[in-house]
């Protein structure tokens, strides 16, 4: 379950001042002085109540300012930008969690809010309940080391709980260890994020779980080089198959290596080929492609 943080301060700060400290400090939830040191000024910004209704409203009204930006879906605005690429950057954002009552709920379904889709992250983040009464979620853990991330897998998901994100609430959300799967606010609630930017965060795996079976569902993070591949392949472009083959023998991602067999298998007619190419992926010395691949020949078969 996601770390409670106790920091009862009754300070409060403005948008700005929170942007710079958190520039200068950044975020590492490795270290426990930057966490807490971010934790405090993500908590001085929750205390001040009319900081986002009074940007809300500036930004509607046209009265100056840079454009809301949105991110993570429809409901999330980026309140600021990290600085620079320097080590441990962070930024804030706010999250908007409409309730079954709230019309786009109603318009846009729950799996536009990601309410029931059970999920980890690649990334570390602490969270505060800014308004309303919070969304409620099902925690759990799991050992990402042991998962080798193929759909269908045992994700060895253990229950840890269920907390609602109240009011005040304070929470670091550890990467690869904690899943949730979020049920909606009884009404309009808001919290506010501070995110940890990593770049090489995009070659770490986010998944999605089946929680009925305990397995891993999805991945949520496809890397474009993955699509651009499949395109390559499909395109009959010469040496995309050559090159598609050293993917999937020696790339140093196991996504990158999933994604040639997966795109050489497409453009195979004949289920004999198809099950030796396969054959070949349990071979590979990949957990992720060999469990991918047992997954492939028992329904080829």
């Amino acid at each position: 379950m996601p770390l409670v943080i106790d920091n009862p301060s009754g300070e409060a700060c403005s948008l700005p001042e929170c942007i710079e400290a958190l520039g200068d400090l950044g975020f590492d939830a490795d270290d426990p002085a930057s966490t807490a040191a971010a934790a405090g000024w993500l908590r001085r910004l929750a205390n001040n109540r009319s900081f986002l209704g009074d940007l809300l409203v500036d930004r509607l009204a046209g009265r100056g300012g840079e454009a809301i930006a949105s991110a993570y879906g429809p409901q999330a605005i980026v309140l600021s930008r990290p600085r620079d690429n320097r080590p441990n950057a962070a930024f804030l954002r706010a999250a908007i969690w409409p309730s079954p009552r709230d019309h786009v709920f109603q318009t846009s379904g729950a799996a536009s809010f990601v309410y029931g889709a059970a999920h980890d992250h690649n990334f570390d983040f602490l969270t505060v309940g800014y308004c309303g009464p919070g969304y409620v979620s099902d925690y759990y853990e799991y050992d990402y080391e042991a998962v080798a991330g193929f759909a269908g897998e045992d994700a060895g998901l253990r229950f840890a709980g269920r907390s609602t994100l109240s009011p005040g609430k304070l929470m670091l959300y550890r990467r690869h260890v904690d899943v949730h799967s979020q049920l909606p606010p009884e009404s309009l609630s808001v919290s506010i994020n501070v995110m940890r930017v990593d770049p090489a965060q995009g070659w770490f795996d986010q998944y999605g779980f089946d929680l009925e079976r305990g397995t891993v569902a999805r991945l949520l993070n496809p890397l474009a080089s993955e699509a651009f591949l499949r395109v390559a392949v499909a395109s009959g472009a010469e040496g995309a198959l050559d090159y598609a083959e050293w993917v999937g023998a020696a790339h140093p991602s196991d996504r990158m290596r999933l994604a040639s067999f997966e795109a050489r298998a497409e453009m195979l007619g004949d289920t004999a080929e198809a099950d030796a190419l396969w054959r070949a992926g349990e071979l590979s010395g990949s957990r992720m492609v060999a469990g991918a691949a047992r997954v492939k020949r028992a329904a080829l078969a």
